[in-house]
């Protein structure tokens, strides 16, 4: 092929080109005029309309008009779950003709901060007539969000102690004329923020969800901890409410709180049946110390000292107080410098102290799922001083050892009561409950006297547990692992049967049918290693 040819085919296919963005660019410049119509501002969650208006500024028909509107980040659009929404031809009402002018509605709520911009975007793509080319026409539109009738409030006291709780309450109610769906709260902690409890329990103690918020619904969160830090110490928490759309976190609200870290000029001390940091037991005496030291370079004069106990597992009516005052209506103990001379002069280094007695609530039972991981709370104030202690409570195991000879598990066989020379199957039940807070690492155990065998085919055991039996050392053991809070309680009970047999050769003393059981775990809120044991059972 010569040089001539060549370049007359690659002269054809440079003008081939340039008509095709020439004609492009024909039709790129106020062809289609496209623009959106919305208010400049709106109040989060507000219902309102887009307002889509094109019109075909030019002398030939708009074939096949397609148009795309997209949304802006954080909109509720009820018949979608997409952002970006198509309309196709026929719902734009076809060709658009020279001179045509049409509009298009899209309803929306948007949700976001208030003054976040949020932009709508719109793009219509059409086939000009007698061209092979679609052209396309874009526009948007920002809209300033107002105002937010969302309260969220964060409160926590201004100044702390190194070592001392702290209670946190967030609270948050929506006057949105419209169900807020999938919200959440989020909170975040300083570094020397030791996290103890939550009412209600959250996800990983930092993020409360809300299914749907309804307008003129309230809800609290109560966090407590344990704040450290160096005295001049700033320590900020941060409460976040929104929503989740696609994965990501759309924020609406914001709190922020510092807390000043400050030396104390009081220190006190709790100490519960004779130790500090003292996890409750129910059924517990509770012998109440608290210790009180002048810390600063001041003398105390003229105080007072209250004492407030907080916690639905004390039994107020059992309180004795060693000349206190008890307040039965807040469940306050007062002391004045009348009963306490320390109260009345206090210098520095010196120190006082009080004593009270409480019972707790021996039967208390759980009643729901806020019921979980319970706590006492002792709130002291000396003046204008102030501090909590929390004390946490351990969970209570019940375990029930029963003995069956004719059973609804097995078949039992052999004469009850047992007979010498002769051969006796039965079968024996465990029941195991939990109660307040979660246990892991559950188990039963219990170890089987030589004269009885234990029947390798006939058990049964919940799905997720194992039961073993150890031929040397004759354990006999039921993995349970996890136990929940309220197991048997607001949850079935866990069971475990087995088959035991003995052949006694004589039966001139107790015959050992099955002996003392022991369930054991670990007790996830106190951190603390729980048990307690069945009585064995001899035959009669």
């Amino acid at each position: 092929m010569s040089k001539k040819i060549t370049f007359i085919i690659i002269s054809i296919f440079v003008l081939l080109i340039a008509f095709f963005f020439w004609q492009k660019m024909a039709f790129d410049k106020g062809v289609l005029k496209l623009e959106i119509i919305a208010p400049d501002k709106v109040d989060v969650g507000q219902e309102f309309e887009y307002v889509v208006k094109y019109k075909n500024n030019g002398s030939i028909t708009l074939n096949s008009p397609e148009m795309y509107f997209e949304y802006p980040n954080g909109a509720i659009i009820e018949e979608s779950d997409s952002r970006v929404k198509k309309v196709g031809s026929d719902d734009l009402g076809g060709n658009i003709y020279p001179g045509q002018e049409r509009t298009m509605k899209f309803k929306a709520r948007l949700l976001g901060k208030e003054g976040e911009t949020k932009d709508a975007k719109v793009r219509v793509n059409f086939q000009p007539q007698d061209l092979k080319i679609r052209n396309e026409a874009e526009s948007s539109f920002t809209i300033i969000l107002d105002k937010l009738p969302l309260d969220l409030t964060l409160d926590i006291p201004q100044k702390s102690g190194a070592g001392k709780a702290v209670t946190i309450r967030v609270s948050y109610t929506s006057n949105v004329s419209y169900p807020l769906k999938d919200l959440s709260c989020l909170m975040e902690y300083p570094a020397d923020f030791q996290f103890s409890y939550a009412k209600p329990n959250g996800i990983d103690n930092k993020q409360w969800d809300e299914p749907i918020l309804n307008e003129s619904d309230s809800k609290k969160i109560e966090i407590g901890g344990i704040l450290n830090g160096e005295p001049q110490d700033q320590k900020v928490f941060k409460a976040k409410l929104g929503v989740w759309q696609d994965g990501n976190f759309i924020v609406l609200k914001e709190a922020i709180r510092g807390v000043a870290m400050v030396a104390p000029s009081v220190r006190f001390t709790e100490k519960i049946n004779n130790q500090e940091g003292y996890n409750i037991n129910m059924g517990d005496r509770l012998h109440y110390e608290i210790y009180f030291s002048n810390a600063g370079d001041e003398e105390l004069k003229d105080q007072a000292l209250i004492i407030k106990l907080e916690g639905s597992s004390l039994d107020y009516n059992s309180i004795k107080a060693l000349e206190g005052v008890y307040q039965k209506g807040d469940n306050s103990l007062i002391w004045d410098g009348n009963q306490l001379p320390e109260l009345q002069s206090l210098k520095p280094g010196e120190e006082g102290k009080i004593e009270f007695w409480i019972s707790t609530n021996k039967d208390d039972m759980m009643k729901n799922s806020s019921d979980k991981n319970p706590f006492v709370k002792t709130k002291i104030t000396l003046g204008q001083i102030k501090q909590e202690f929390l004390n946490k409570v351990n969970t209570k195991l019940i375990a029930i050892q029963n003995l069956y000879t004719d059973s609804r598990y097995f078949s039992d066989s052999g004469p009850n009561p047992v007979k010498a020379g002769t051969k006796t199957t039965y079968t024996v039940e465990w029941k195991v409950k939990n109660l307040y807070n979660d246990v892991s690492n559950a188990k039963v155990m219990t170890i089987l006297p030589s004269g009885l065998r234990f029947n390798q085919e006939n058990y049964k055991v919940p799905e997720g547990t194992k039961l073993s039996f150890d031929e040397g050392t004759r354990q006999l053991t039921w993995e349970i692992g996890s136990l929940p809070a309220g197991t048997g309680i607001i949850s079935s009970e866990k069971i475990c049967a087995f088959q035991l047999s003995i052949e006694p050769q004589t039966t001139d003393t107790d015959i050992l049918l099955i002996g003392s059981s022991q369930l054991s775990g670990s007790d996830l809120w106190t951190n603390n290693n729980v048990s307690i044991s069945t009585d064995p059972i001899y035959s009669k």
